[in-house]
């Protein structure tokens, strides 16, 4: 159990340097993030989840809360660089995928 929590604890200070990392656009550190995350990830998959105790299920919400946080603050600034650049092209297409290949989003009926 005390790996379990280590590997949680090492976890959350890497979603927070993670989140350090994003607010700085320090792509380096980005990437030593993502490479822990994943590390870890392998670790901590092989605790059994019922056998948790408070403490470390915490850890776990916690982890999970950090990195949505880590995710939608990513996303916002894809966004804002998408947004840059098609504002110095003039074009709205950048990114897109053409119209023949696009998703229609309905449900058949």
């Amino acid at each position: 159990m005390s790996a379990i929590k280590d590997s949680l604890r090492q976890m959350l200070a890497a979603l927070q340097d993670e989140r350090q990392a994003l607010a700085a656009i320090d792509v380096d550190t980005i990437m030593l993030c993502a490479n822990q995350k994943s590390a870890l990830v392998g670790r901590i998959a092989t605790a059994d989840m019922a056998e948790l105790d408070d403490e470390c299920r915490g850890m776990v919400e916690a982890a999970h809360r950090l990195n949505e946080v880590n995710r939608q603050t990513r996303n916002l600034l894809a966004a804002n660089v998408t947004a840059r650049l098609n504002m110095l092209t003039g074009r709205n297409d950048i990114y897109r995928t053409a119209p023949a290949n696009a998703y229609m989003g309905g449900r058949p009926r």
